[in-house]
């Protein structure tokens, strides 16, 4: 009798399951088409899995919206920062195999500590278990300036690329081979991720990017891979390495256990923090190894979010169900949709949203943007009272003015520029569009103009200054130059 119970519990868990997965397909099929809609997205990627096993991988919209070549199951997107969580998949089964230690220097594997700054001794407490809960001390990416290191290393959290292309170094140093190579032998062969490269150069299936206003961008550059950021891969592919996590494929049952474990808790105001230390420390968002962690009344995710500019990307692990979602998308308006195809897919409570701080696909920003780009300067009439009261913020109608520019849509653009001035009389960047604007026109003297307030406003902006060069250097129609 016990164990027939016990099969009809087992019977009955599948079916709900199944039918949680049904359910969440249904809708995530309903959603995504009008919310890709409603934030100008052109193409997006996305997969679902279920009781540990990939139950639905789909396909919307576009590749390029002027060819109308649609997304497919092999299109590959710039997986931005979804490229760490593969890199830290790598490192901890290096260190399953005895290679590298998670609480060892990594200066002991790399005397010669070519990346690091050679003048801080800090560098020698860096570990990799440091780098994979982000609290080397690096800022996020450093530029053009010296790599250096703002806090004791370990001491608190602070978001770092950086550190994710030390360890990469150090790792490439310890195995002899390259980044991709590593990640080929360790994650993309064992787990049949065929369509990922870590080497982000052109070739077949590789979607370009879009600003929400429709401008083409180019994916990220690469031909030696980045960890942090450099991962070009599909829904279908990332899904599989969801599943080895959840089946504890590759790793050791503790390491796992320590990937999936809190590390440190953030900082709830910020998510690179190098310039001060945490007020309070959030009781509900962590940072694992390789992963974000969120413990809630739900339930405990891990997740991960992808920035690359034109191409963002969002992914969830429901711990206790088994479950996950991936997905990428080819636009700058990517992530403004996360926590709704979240909650279609998984449900649950999601901090992590919060703290990221990405206007939603609903947000009066979002939403202003989206129509000035299809409305042109009518919208200073439908959202004047949002714009009156800063519902619709300065960065809004910016960015609104910028896209329509682009589109060489000159009068629209001017308009909204201008009312943005009337009320944010300081943003050089408005000035900025403004003279871009009077240029493209032929109006060198108010272009002119517009450039010199955007460098009284901040003399630092090179890009004015050789805009406003060239133009002084044009003779006007008297052959006089201005």
């Amino acid at each position: 009798m016990r164990q027939k119970m016990l099969v009809a519990a087992a019977f009955f868990a599948l079916a709900a399951s199944a039918a949680r997965a049904q359910t969440s397909i249904g809708q995530l099929s309903r959603d995504i088409p009008a919310l890709m809609q409603q934030t100008d997205i052109p193409g997006l990627s996305i997969a679902l899995v279920q009781n540990g096993r990939t139950s639905w991988v789909k396909s919307f919209g576009t590749v390029d919206p002027a060819t109308h070549e649609p997304v497919t199951e092999h299109t590959r997107f710039s997986a931005a920062s979804l490229s760490k969580t593969v890199f830290a998949y790598a490192v901890l089964q290096l260190v399953d195999q005895g290679k590298l230690d998670l609480d060892t220097p990594l200066t002991h594997y790399w005397p010669e500590r070519v990346v690091t700054p050679t003048d801080d001794p800090r560098a020698d407490q860096i570990t990799a278990r440091i780098v994979l809960s982000h609290r080397t001390g690096f800022r996020n990416w450093r530029g053009d300036e010296k790599l250096s290191i703002h806090f004791t290393p370990g001491e608190r959290f602070s978001y770092s690329g950086e550190g994710y292309v030390y360890l990469q170094h150090v790792v490439e140093h310890i195995e002899g081979k390259p980044l991709n190579q590593i990640a080929q032998e360790l994650v993309f062969t064992p787990l049949g991720m065929k369509d990922s490269t870590y080497i982000s150069v052109p070739g077949p299936n590789i979607t370009m990017g879009y600003n929400a206003g429709g401008q083409q961008r180019t994916p990220l550059r690469s031909e030696d891979g980045n960890a942090a950021s450099s991962l070009l891969t599909t829904a279908h592919d990332y899904a599989l390495f969801l599943e080895a996590l959840l089946h504890g494929r590759g790793l050791r049952p503790a390491t796992l256990r320590q990937m999936e474990s809190p590390q440190i808790a953030v900082d709830p105001s910020c998510t690179n923090c190098t310039d001060h230390a945490p007020a309070t420390l959030s009781t509900q968002l962590f940072w694992g190894l390789g992963w974000g962690i969120e413990k809630t009344r739900t339930g405990t995710y891990l997740w991960h979010w992808g920035d690359n500019g034109a191409f963002k990307a969002f992914t969830a692990i429901d711990l206790k169900r088994r479950s996950a979602v991936v997905y990428f998308a080819n636009s700058s308006n990517g992530l403004a949709i996360a926590p709704a195809i979240v909650s279609d897919a998984i449900g649950g409570q999601h901090p992590a949203f919060d703290w990221i701080k990405y206007d939603r696909y609903d947000s009066a920003d979002v939403r202003f943007i989206h129509d000035a780009v299809h409305q042109g300067a009518s919208v200073l009439t439908t959202y004047r009272e949002s714009i009156d009261n800063n519902t619709v913020t300065e960065v809004a109608l910016n960015s609104a003015g910028y896209f329509l520019l682009a589109q060489k849509r000159y009068d629209d653009a001017i308009a909204i520029l201008n009312r943005c001035l009337e009320l944010h009389p300081r943003n050089d960047n408005t000035y900025n569009n403004l003279g871009d604007a009077y240029t493209a026109m032929g109006k060198t003297d108010l272009a002119i103009g517009n450039y010199e307030h955007a460098l009284a406003l901040d003399p630092s902006r090179d890009d004015t200054k050789a805009a406003l060069a060239k133009l002084r250097a044009t003779p006007d129609k008297t052959g006089a130059a201005h």
